[in-house]
């Protein structure tokens, strides 16, 4: 794959900062790519995890990528995305129309099939009959895209447009009662496309399709696997970081801690991993990850209790966003103190995600050139944006990974499952789980609070069985009688959560029995709170965490 991260100058300024993101890629794994163009759908990063499921790379680029761009790239295979616009819509998103010649077997998914349609002569209209949800699909051309796709099987159609005409010597592949042209192809070309989504779960023999596209039609080997990234990501972190010192701030979370690891498997002695506690973690947790790192995986960790100062910046803060803010800031000069008193560094290492990176990905192109570049720092969940005169080259080798798989790279170095698979927790932590100010002595009932809950569902063993599971402490008291006294205390809220990437979401139904003793506990063991709810909003409407 070409290389299309910015050219590092041999000393970082401070006014060359955000040009100095420097990714560890594994090139030999990401010559075989399938790349996938976003025209908007909410499933465009679902489909590239679904290519990765392959063991083949893929990335997500922009409907704006030009032909020429994709040239220089030379994937394998390129699959368009679906998307909230009509093809027939003013100033709906349109690919550059040389894409159709350049050789490169294309996979239209839903809007992309009708763009496909649209462009190369056919004719999409509105349908006379919406269809979303399940379909049986009903095939004509068993063979190809097809191969092991039962007839009858379920697909997952959203769409209110359909193609009438197909374009000159265009096939139609398969069909569902409401769709006559559900899957279409031009064989000698390799241009197909298909109204369903194969990449959601709903679609009963999506995975099938994926994979026949994927090795079939573009000839892709699966080199994209977890034991070959980990080989090649710490070969070219020693290569490029070579005898240099690089600093981590880690926080405890999988992603922080699996990028740890893989550094001190990299380099050794010359990270120096720092952790921040701001005085919002759970119970126990600041002294568990000491006692982890420092006496059983032998990293060393510089520890600085910043507590009362990040206390202190959020007095009379009741605004959500005026608390990350702060909480960002605060992180910010401490860990600019801290980095000066233990450095120099020349590299900062970062837990960067491909979502992180996807989500800035109009940003990361070049206005002269058109050319993709990393030039996009990420606004950490700890660092929070770090300020220019800071002066690092940035170490990022996850961006290329989605969450599960960095999951899988943990596991595979030696990550404890307690790390692995803890739930998602915020960076301004049990701050923006306390709506309204933060005050010492609402930590401490929101932290007691959340102790019951993670303990009752690891005693029951049930802790995996929810994306999150914690406690949400509300700026109100209400009336509450124990032992024949008025009581006039904090209400708790349970937040549970069953998702399968927190993209969306749906409360989970939790036994009764568990609720009550969850509740029971609370209320006897925690000062202060003298009722407990359940939150049974999903996402959307609501988000999971409540600020």
């Amino acid at each position: 794959m070409t290389d299309t991260s910015v050219t590092l100058p041999t000393e970082p300024t401070s006014q060359n900062l955000e040009t100095l993101s420097t990714t560890f890629v594994p090139e030999q794994l990401v010559r075989q790519m399938i790349v996938i163009l976003d025209f908007g759908s909410q499933y465009s990063e679902l489909i590239a995890r679904r290519i990765r499921e392959t063991q083949v790379y893929s990335e997500v680029l922009s409907y704006r990528t030009t032909a020429q761009q994709l040239q220089q790239l030379n994937p394998q295979g390129i699959i368009l995305s679906g998307g909230p616009n009509s093809v027939y819509d003013q100033g709906a998103p349109l690919c550059d129309p040389e894409i159709w010649h350049l050789g490169i077997p294309i996979l239209g998914v839903c809007y992309g099939m009708q763009l496909m349609v649209q462009q190369l002569g056919g004719e999409v209209t509105r349908a006379e009959r919406a269809e979303y949800g399940k379909a049986a699909l009903y095939i004509d051309d068993p063979t190809d895209l097809l191969t092991n796709v039962e007839e009858g099987s379920t697909m997952w159609m959203s769409h209110g447009d359909s193609c009438q005409n197909l374009p000159h010597e265009f096939a139609t592949l398969a069909h569902t009662e409401n769709t006559p042209c559900a899957a279409i192809a031009h064989h000698e070309k390799k241009l197909y496309g298909v109204q369903f989504h194969p990449e959601v779960v709903h679609s009963v023999d999506g995975l099938a399709l994926i994979r026949n596209f994927v090795y079939h039609i573009c000839d892709c080997e699966p080199t994209w696997t977890t034991a070959a990234f980990v080989e090649e990501t710490i070969r070219e972190i020693r290569a490029k970081v070579g005898k240099k010192r690089v600093l981590l701030a880690l926080s405890g979370g999988v992603d922080s801690s699996t990028l740890a690891f893989l550094l001190h498997e990299a380099i050794g002695d010359q990270l120096t991993c720092m952790f921040i506690d701001q005085g919002f973690m759970r119970k126990g947790e600041p002294e568990r990850l000491m006692k982890l790192f420092g006496d059983e995986f032998h990293i060393p960790v510089e520890y600085v209790n910043a507590r009362e100062r990040f206390l202190a910046r959020l007095e009379g803060i009741t605004d959500p966003e005026e608390k990350r803010r702060r909480i960002g800031h605060e992180f910010i000069r401490v860990f600019e103190e801290e980095s000066k008193r233990l450095g120099p560094f020349d590299y900062l290492a970062q837990g960067t995600l491909y979502p992180d990176v996807i989500e800035s990905a109009d940003t990361n192109v070049d206005p002269k050139t058109g050319e993709r570049v990393a030039v996009k720092i990420k606004s950490h969940h700890n660092v929070g944006g770090l300020p220019k005169d800071l002066c690092f080259k940035l170490v990022e080798p996850l961006r290329k990974l989605f969450k599960d798989e960095v999951r899988k790279v943990g596991r595979s170095i030696g990550l404890p499952e307690e790390i692995v698979r803890r739930h998602p927790f915020p960076g301004p932590g049990l701050a923006i789980r306390i709506i309204g100010e933060v005050t010492a002595e609402r930590l401490n009932i929101l932290r007691d609070a959340d102790f019951v809950v993670r303990q009752e569902i690891n005693q029951q063993g049930i802790y995996h069985d929810f994306w999150q599971a914690f406690a949400v402490l509300l700026p109100v008291r209400s009336v509450g009688v124990m032992g024949d006294q008025r009581t006039y205390a904090h209400p708790i809220v349970l937040r549970f959560i069953s998702s399968e990437d927190g993209m969306t979401a749906d409360w989970s139904r939790v036994p009764y029995d568990l609720l009550e003793i969850i509740s029971n506990r609370i209320v006897n063991e925690v000062k202060g709170v003298n009722r407990v709810v359940y939150d049974i909003t999903s996402k959307p409407p609501g988000t999971i965490e409540w600020e």
